[in-house]
């Protein structure tokens, strides 16, 4: 990647609504090339999509949470399950495998309380979780923010 691409990559992820047009004007560069150069990116996985941010509270969304959780067992088969059932509730937002006390962080989304005990309620009910424990985001200081652009 050259200092167009960075530079295109750093535009689109501050928005991703830019026209070619408008994308060409600012690297320096008419439309067309802008736009090969663009699907390129998008061919070799550096763009892997684009999406809209929603306002969490417009949304509905009331309460941030991570939750740690630890897993009784770490046989292929027991993280198989756990890593597949979280994949699919919609409020866990974001899941990474940690190192340290416990196994997995969990970032959770709900639109109050009784939708978090909800949630922890389908959580405890997996076979192979042992233990969770809960923190309550109190104010977001940064957020969805663009990852860093290194040559």
């Amino acid at each position: 990647m050259d200092r167009i691409d960075l530079h295109l990559l750093s535009l689109l992820q501050k928005d991703g609504r830019l026209t070619t047009a408008e994308l060409a004007d600012q690297v320096g560069l008419s439309a067309s090339p802008c736009a090969r150069r663009i699907k390129r990116l998008e061919e070799k996985g550096i763009i892997d999509g684009y999406r809209v941010t929603l306002s969490r509270e417009k949304a509905g969304i009331a309460m941030t949470v991570f939750v740690e959780v630890s897993l009784n067992n770490h046989q292929e088969r027991s993280i198989d399950l756990f890593e597949s059932a979280v994949v699919e509730m919609e409020e866990v937002i974001s899941c990474h495998v940690v190192s340290g006390a416990y196994d997995y962080l969990l970032e959770v989304v709900s639109r109050d309380l009784t939708g978090y005990e909800e949630f922890t309620r389908k959580l405890q009910r997996l076979e192979n979780v042992k233990d969770i424990h809960t923190h309550l985001a109190i104010r977001q200081v940064k957020g969805n923010a663009a990852l860093p652009i290194y040559q």
